[in-house]
């Protein structure tokens, strides 16, 4: 089973965790410019993931129709930009669950990811390293004594590396505590984002947290640094849901309302749906709504977006369209024993 439709740690409020290592390789610019040495380096990593293992793919973005690659998107398996290259220079290395995902050809030579359901920052870590370590004896990175790994954007210069946890933060937007709690963690060096990273909203009260210091300091500090912060932030969110529940029947309209519409609407926008499964997912992980499971919440999470939508009913629809098959995939999935 892929990890974006598994159950994880503390999956009350953390959807998901992902190790980022951005590296580049010697002999190659930066930019990658040179006539054929986007080719050259291509070739050569393809040559190394077979000695690396962990049954990686090469896919070009060239031979991706726009629907897969932003199916990917959708996953946050890639990023908005990279799969918007118009030039389509780009490729990635993807194994079968799609935990390891690394975009060649990005801002950096490599941009390895690997994610986990739930928060899992150390187990995610461990293997992001060992991935780096089989792919940097075979392919050599560029590495300064001085700073550590070379990228092309400085903020990156040191371990190269962004952690980041994906939270579900619904009770602190409903009792408005989460404007205050989100700004005393800009002011210790965590940056705050929506779900897709820099510059994209926040959907659905789905908040993407990561460090930002990269250089002078460890990437096991990193890590520990950071899961220290989001379970302090998880903490305030339940304390915030045991709150709400104090006024029972105001939180249970609300989560009943969403459900309700939910499975009732005979069309709906990606925008209504991702606000009213942010309420669904409360009242699921509460208890107030014992049909629903995890288990559903992740598949309605992933095929009620546009791309993924289309790949599930293996045809391609007008917006209007899009609109009512998902109503009838939310009911589908809603209504599964």
């Amino acid at each position: 089973m892929n990890w974006y439709l598994q159950s994880g740690n503390e999956a009350d409020v953390a959807i998901s965790t992902r190790i980022r290592l951005a590296r580049n390789v010697n002999g190659f610019t930066f930019a990658l410019k040179k006539d054929g040495e986007r080719e050259k380096l291509e070739d050569k990593i393809k040559e190394a993931i077979f000695s690396v293992g962990y049954g990686l793919q090469f896919l070009r973005l060239k031979d991706m129709d726009d629907m897969t690659k932003m199916s990917l998107v959708e996953k946050h398996l890639i990023s908005p930009d990279f799969a918007l290259n118009k030039n389509e220079t780009g490729s990635i290395l993807i194994n079968e669950e799609e935990n390891i995902c690394i975009m060649i050809g990005e801002e950096d030579h490599l941009r390895i990811q690997v994610f986990s359901s739930g928060l899992d920052l150390e187990n995610t870590m461990n293997l992001a390293v060992e991935l780096d370590e089989k792919l940097g004896n075979l392919l050599g990175y560029s590495i300064s004594k001085k700073y550590g790994y070379l990228t092309s954007c400085p903020s990156n210069v040191g371990t190269g590396l962004r952690a980041s946890v994906m939270l579900h933060l619904p009770a602190l937007s409903m009792t408005g505590n989460d404007k205050k709690i989100l700004e005393t963690l800009s002011g210790i060096g965590v940056v705050v984002r929506g779900g897709y990273g820099e510059n994209s909203e926040v959907e659905g009260q789905i908040y993407q947290i990561s460090n930002y210091q990269t250089l002078g300091v460890s990437e096991k500090d990193i890590v520990q640094n950071l899961k220290v912060i989001v379970e302090q932030v998880m903490k305030q969110e339940r304390q915030a849901r045991k709150f709400l529940t104090k006024d029972a029947i105001t939180l249970e309209d609300k989560i009943y309302r969403s459900y309700g519409i939910l499975t009732n609407a005979r069309k709906i926008s990606t925008q209504e749906t991702m606000k009213l499964l942010s309420m669904v997912k409360l009242g699921t992980d509460l208890g107030i709504l014992p049909q629903m499971t995890d288990a559903k919440m992740k598949e309605l999470y992933l095929y009620t977006k546009p791309a993924n939508l289309q790949k599930y009913k293996q045809e391609q629809y007008e917006v209007i369209e899009r609109d009512i098959k998902r109503a009838e995939i939310i009911k589908q999935i809603i209504e599964k024993n």
